[in-house]
């Protein structure tokens, strides 16, 4: 049991938020305007609705790597403090104007420790949305974003989504599902991921979407420890840091 919790400080939980490249569709490149307008074809086929072209790339671009960006990522580690049995949750929000700068910071963090990435649908949307993010901007991916080549059990990638589906491949969960069935608070106060993008983009309010994000992330590690019950009774403090990175150099 004791092991169990002196391994949960390996394992870097997190959640990204994202919007399309730019507000507008008219204001987006010329060739990707033309990709968008292929993309939206196949989205049309599934929603069985005749579409005027760029009418869905305000609502549908953020989900997408090649037409989206990064606005902030939040990170979330545990403590364990075997003495008093309590845990400690330590987080953060990454964020910054310039996406590259962004992404540079957050892939330092991953250089520091050998992490196991844990995330919500992690395995399709995170990891592979910050990898390609990543590769547009130029920022080399680190080591625990490498997975080409790798053998299953070498990718150190954890998904609470997955980790509920016990092999179930068509079974979906939203993370706030999760909250609701093992009774843990709500992430969704005052925002939701469809909202997002309007609050990127329309509202300029970037601390409201990092305070959501930071919620999400303990969610997150809230919901991977509920999925491991342990008999012993524990506590639970959350400390958000200024600076990760300085934490990581003590």
């Amino acid at each position: 049991m004791a092991d169990f919790f002196e391994q949960l400080g390996d394992i870097l939980f997190l959640d990204i938020e994202t919007a399309s490249l730019t507000e507008k569709f008219e204001d987006l490149g010329e060739r990707l305007q033309e990709e968008w307008v292929k993309k939206e074809k196949l989205i049309k086929n599934t929603d069985h609705g005749k579409i005027e072209p760029g009418s869905l790339y305000f609502d549908r671009a953020g989900i997408h790597a090649e037409f989206g960006q990064v606005v902030c990522i939040g990170v979330g580690y545990f403590q364990w403090k075997k003495k008093d049995k309590k845990l400690i949750f330590r987080s953060k929000v990454f964020s910054d104007p310039d996406e590259r700068e962004l992404l540079v910071d957050f892939s330092s963090l991953l250089e520091k420790k050998k992490w196991i990435l844990c995330a919500h649908n992690g395995k399709e949307f995170d990891f592979p949305y910050l990898s390609r993010r990543m590769l547009i901007q130029g920022v080399p991916l680190p080591e625990p974003l490498q997975i080409a080549g790798k053998r299953p059990w070498e990718i150190r990638h954890l998904d609470t989504m997955e980790l509920w589906k016990f092999g179930d491949y068509k079974y979906y969960t939203r993370l706030e599902l999760l909250a609701s069935v093992f009774g843990i608070p709500s992430s969704k106060e005052d925002l939701d991921g469809s909202e997002v993008n309007a609050t990127f983009h329309l509202e300029k309010n970037l601390e409201k979407i990092k305070k959501y994000c930071l919620r999400d992330v303990e969610v997150t590690a809230r919901v991977y420890l509920a999925m491991n019950p342990q008999i012993d009774e524990m506590n639970l403090e959350v400390v958000q840091l200024d600076d990760l990175k300085k934490e990581h150099k003590k």
